[in-house]
C-alpha cells in the first residue's frame, strides 16, 4: 500500500478559502427600477401641463382654483366667437346635441366655460345661455390664477 504524498485528503486540487466567482443568472432590477421611477416623475410634472383644448388668453382673476373629482366638459370660445368641444368646432345649434353625447350623468354633468380674454363678453353670456337653457346646471366659467 502506497502513501499519499503531498496531498490532504486527495483529489490533487487544493481549495480555496472563497468560491470562485462564476455567471450569476440573476437579473438585476436596480437599473430597470431607477428608469421607471425616473418615467413616472416626468410624467406626473407633464400631465397637468397636457389640457386638451384649443388655445386660449385666459382672463386672470383671484379666485381660488376648483377641486374636481372628475374630468369636466369644457367649451373653450375663441377670440373671433367660434365655439369648441376640446378641438371640434361646433355651431351654435350643435352645442346642445354634442354636450348630450358626451355628458356621462346626464344634465348633473359639470360644464366648463373657457373664453379668451379678448372675446365679446356677450358671446360667453350667449353661449352659457345655450347651455344652462338645456338643462345643465353645472356650468362654471374657467380663469386663470392671477399672477402676482
Amino acid at each position: 500500500m502506497g502513501a499519499m504524498i503531498g496531498t490532504a485528503g486527495g483529489g490533487g486540487r487544493r481549495r480555496r478559502r472563497g468560491r470562485r466567482a462564476g455567471v450569476i443568472n440573476e437579473i438585476n432590477m436596480t437599473p430597470f427600477i431607477d428608469v421607471m421611477l425616473v418615467l413616472l416623475i416626468i410624467f406626473m410634472v407633464a400631465a397637468p401641463l397636457m389640457t386638451v383644448g384649443v388655445p386660449l388668453d385666459l382672463p386672470q382673476t383671484k379666485a381660488a382654483q376648483l377641486n374636481v373629482d372628475q374630468k369636466p366638459i369644457t367649451l373653450s370660445i375663441r377670440q373671433t366667437g367660434q365655439v369648441f368641444l376640446a378641438e371640434n368646432e361646433l355651431k351654435d345649434d350643435e352645442i346642445v346635441p354634442r354636450l348630450g353625447q358626451v355628458a356621462k350623468n346626464g344634465h348633473d354633468e359639470r360644464v366648463f366655460v373657457r373664453g379668451d380674454k379678448k372675446v365679446d363678453y356677450g358671446r360667453v353670456a350667449q353661449v352659457m345661455a345655450i347651455v344652462t337653457s338645456a338643462g345643465y346646471k353645472r356650468v362654471a366659467l374657467v380663469t386663470e390664477p392671477e399672477r402676482r
